[in-house]
């Protein structure tokens, strides 16, 4: 009868520790995900400012020979990622497979002119900045004109910066609700066996004395569930990865590898602090509030 009742005893304190562990890993997930995209906030911006393309238009006189030297001493600029040299054929078959093949035929000899198409480093993205550029090169004696996109310019920096700042206030959002749900975990594990804290209490046993077979679980319950919840991540991001191939671009390895470890400390401290103060609690009880 006895081996029955342990077996049943231990049965429930496993259900009850894998069902905190999976509580907590859930909520720890969530804090990860928001916390890698926070942190790598600055590559996403400049992902998406670094892939807009600004046209340096030549002018028609320009021969080939020019046009080539001209793109090798625009591609060493500071403020230009990268870029390539649009010859007059490349530009024209562009323009056919936006406009159709026969779009040539209404003039008498080509229009397209030669060009650069440049990608800047993401810094140099904003109105003003582009608009000197732009007055830069529009001095020089080949160029006849630089164009980029000004309406998605000004989308960009606008949306990025109200993407950054919902991201913060989530992270805080995400931070407060994972102390309240794993404080609650824990403070429902640690209340379920309160009769036996009571108990030592009563024959004398210190708090730090008490506290401390329950710290120590929660410092393994923490670090198993954060843990979990760094894998449930990695597999997010290696599936969502695996398509396009665009997070290896954007997310930066270290960036998320500091995110997880954090998100790591974060639920064995929370756990931990739950566990003191609770423990503390249920450990002033009189026998009476032992059964409300």
């Amino acid at each position: 009868m006895r081996n029955k009742n342990g077996n049943i005893v231990t049965s429930r304190l496993v259900r009850s520790y894998v069902t905190s562990v999976i509580s907590i890993s859930i909520v720890l997930t969530l804090v990860a995900v928001a916390a890698i995209f926070a942190s790598n906030a600055h590559n996403v911006s400049s992902y998406f400012k670094e892939n807009m393309t600004v046209s340096v238009i030549l002018k028609q006189s320009v021969s080939e020979k020019e046009a080539e030297s001209f793109a090798d001493m625009l591609l060493k600029r500071d403020y230009v990622k990268d870029g390539r040299y649009v010859s007059k054929e490349e530009g024209a078959e562009e323009m056919k497979a936006l406009l159709g093949e026969n779009f040539l035929d209404v003039f008498e000899s080509s229009p397209i002119p030669v060009s650069v198409d440049i990608h800047l480093d993401g810094k140099a993205i904003t109105p003003d900045s582009l608009n000197v550029i732009r007055e830069e090169l529009k001095k020089n004696v080949l160029v006849e004109d630089v164009v980029y996109q000004e309406t998605l310019v000004e989308a960009l920096n606008s949306n990025l910066r109200k993407i950054g700042l919902v991201t913060l206030i989530l992270i805080l959002l995400l931070t407060v609700v994972s102390f309240v749900l794993i404080s609650n975990t824990v403070r429902l594990d640690i209340y379920a066996r309160r009769f036996t804290i009571h108990t030592m209490s009563l024959v004398g046993a210190e708090r730090s004395f008490i506290a401390r077979p329950f710290v120590l679980h929660s410092v393994i319950e923490g670090a198993v569930s954060g843990v979990l919840a760094s894998g449930a991540v990695l597999i997010l991001l290696a599936s969502l990865n695996s398509g396009s191939g665009i997070l290896s671009v954007i997310l930066d390895n270290r960036l998320i590898a500091f995110s997880l470890a954090g998100v790591i400390l974060l639920g064995i401290l929370i756990c931990v602090a739950s566990a003191i103060y609770v423990v503390s609690k249920v450990a002033c009880f009189s026998k009476d509030d032992l059964y409300y």
